[in-house]
């Protein structure tokens, strides 16, 4: 296996769903997503807000019942900004098809966790068609350098001990998926996404999955992000 070494990373996977074929703009619409990580030599789906260890192996699974566009960007805990997929080491397929699974990277590698303790954001953007190509404002994954670095978080990961004594794990419950709205800082190359929707999408949590679903249609550029915790 190859392997990307990158200042901090998040996840997504998916469980089977009933295939569906619809494009972006018609509802409703849901997403199945998956963090697993490397226990030995097999991976395992664990829960969305486990705090990872540095080192730790990771990859992501993704699962639509629409078909679409994905990008997938990284703000780590150092305050490094990183395009996670597509790129030439995780794939640059991104198209995504109804009911068909995606892996991040989609080829045999994995990410490797780094970086300052704390939570990375993961930025999951889906779009009914390619971005960037014939629109007025092309869209660039990667933001110009920032004049100034920002700072590095403080924010530390905490283990919720009721899920704690009921596992055995640290799990944060302030990690794993989350809604972006209006009042959220994104990076420049996706705050100022042309017709992208600020979609108050219903969010439910398993115990190693999370199923993100709007009633209705999806009609533009949709993001929202996923917060990785680690030590």
């Amino acid at each position: 296996m190859s392997r990307i070494a990158t200042v901090g990373l998040l996840l997504a996977a998916a469980v089977p769903a009933a295939p569906q074929t619809k494009p972006l703009a018609r509802g409703p619409h849901r997403i199945e997503l998956t963090l697993e990580r490397m226990e030995g030599t097999a991976w395992r789906a664990v829960d969305p807000g486990l705090v990872l260890e540095a080192g730790d192996r990771v990859r992501f699974r993704f699962r639509g019942n629409f078909d679409g566009y994905l990008y997938v960007m990284n703000q780590g805990t150092s305050g490094a900004y990183t395009l996670l997929f597509p790129r030439e080491e995780t794939g640059r397929q991104n198209n995504v098809r109804a009911g068909k699974e995606c892996l991040v990277p989609a080829s045999e590698a994995w990410f490797r966790v780094a970086g300052p303790p704390g939570y990375d954001i993961v930025y999951w953007l889906v779009s009914p068609v390619v971005l960037g190509a014939g629109q007025p404002s092309a869209y660039v994954p990667l933001p110009p350098p920032p004049k100034t670095p920002p700072p590095p978080q403080n924010l530390l990961p905490r283990c919720d001990d009721a899920i704690f004594r009921a596992r055995g794990v640290c799990v944060d419950s302030s990690a794993g998926p989350k809604n972006v709205t209006g009042k959220d800082a994104l990076p420049e190359n996706l705050a100022g996404l042309k017709g992208a929707t600020a979609r108050e999408l219903i969010i439910m949590r398993r115990e190693s999955s999370a199923v993100l679903s709007s009633p209705a249609p999806l009609t533009g550029p949709v993001i929202y992000e996923f917060r990785l915790a680690h030590k």
